[in-house]
């Protein structure tokens, strides 16, 4: 039997910690940013975790 195919895009957008779950970027940060305010795109920097209803999709994207 082959082997399964990551998804590519997944790939290079998140990642399953140890615990299960799965760690994103956060959205908003790439343009207009001279409207956000300063706090707003500060905090934009930071992580956030996928919700557990779409981890199960994203795992089976990501298989090793």
């Amino acid at each position: 039997m082959p082997k399964q195919k990551s998804h590519s895009a997944s790939k290079k957008r998140f990642v399953v910690l140890k615990s299960g779950k799965v760690k994103r970027a956060q959205c908003n940060k790439n343009h207009k940013l001279g409207k956000k305010t300063t706090k707003r795109t500060r905090n934009l920097r930071s992580t956030a975790y996928v919700d557990k209803t779409k981890a199960n999709t994203i795992k089976s994207m990501l298989p090793y």
